[in-house]
């Protein structure tokens, strides 16, 4: 993906909050507004809530928020389309009123729509959206995406992408830290300070086996490059698994490379997700 970017035949532009790694390889950066400097609607994983983000601050400087940056677009293209005439509520009131649901006055009177299900649909009681209502086990992979090729019958463990090996006898887990979630919080002062820096995680044998005690620095590697972070012993951790909590910049390593620099992008079965967690790597004192 990186040398894609790089390429000089490609003409990047980037609507971003801050200069992100993929930002600094872009030939235009536009300011993006953030989360409070626009009107949204949003639901979340873990719950059924619809809920309503309201706009609290004017954008800082020449900010402007996606949907306003694509109507601008579609107007300088000669595109038509009722949601490029309409502002942020408006858009949100459309889709809500499309989708069945009351409009954005009642998200601004009750502060958000439960879009849960009654309780017997819920607990499944009346049964699974299946012929005969059962639920199953083997799941028609087929049917669920394109990449199932290969895929147990049964709920296993299966290596999707690359299994280790002799010359790459760990796996490397790659999750969000506790303060960053993802890149967009990367920037920010006070999470950079309650994580510190970026390392790598490893069970007590392992370091001992490497020859390696907290704080020494380690190169990780597989086919696609190599990184180098300080060790952090972690008990709890299963031995020839390495994590390494991300995402950091890539500037925030000793060899200017990030732990995406070992991640590859092939689509994960069944249906294109990430492999930040099916990686394999090998680990040597720095």
């Amino acid at each position: 993906m990186r040398a894609g970017l790089l390429r000089e035949d490609l003409f990047v532009v980037v609507h971003e909050h801050f200069m992100t790694d993929t930002a600094q390889l872009a030939d235009i950066v536009l300011p993006a507004t953030m989360f409070l400097e626009h009107d949204d609607i949003y639901g979340a994983g873990g719950h059924s809530h619809i809920q309503l983000g309201p706009k609290v601050l004017e954008p800082a400087g020449e900010a402007r928020s996606n949907h306003d940056v694509l109507s601008a677009l579609a107007y300088w293209l000669g595109a038509v389309h009722a949601g490029f005439e309409d502002d942020a509520r408006g858009l949100a009131d459309a889709t809500l009123k499309r989708s069945g649901w009351s409009g954005i006055d009642e998200l601004v009177t009750h502060r958000w729509i439960d879009a849960q299900p009654d309780f017997r649909v819920s607990h499944f009681l009346d049964g699974f959206g299946h012929s005969g209502g059962r639920f199953r086990f083997a799941p028609d992979w087929v049917a669920l995406g394109p990449y199932s090729l290969g895929m147990p019958a049964l709920p296993d463990q299966w290596e999707m992408t690359k299994a280790v090996d002799a010359a790459h006898p760990f796996r490397l887990v790659a999750p969000p830290a506790r303060q960053f979630l993802n890149t967009s919080f990367s920037n920010v002062v006070e999470s950079r300070r309650r994580e510190g820096k970026p390392s790598v995680m490893m069970h007590p044998r392992d370091a001992s086996t490497l020859g390696v005690v907290d704080g020494n620095q380690v190169t990780l590697g597989n086919q696609r490059g190599q990184v180098r972070l300080p060790v952090r012993i972690a008990a709890g951790q299963q031995e020839k698994v390495v994590v390494v909590e991300g995402i950091w910049p890539h500037a925030d390593f000793v060899l200017g490379r990030g732990i995406n620099a070992l991640i590859g992008d092939t689509p994960a079965a069944p249906n294109g997700g990430a492999v930040f967690h099916d990686t394999a790597v090998w680990v040597l004192p720095a």
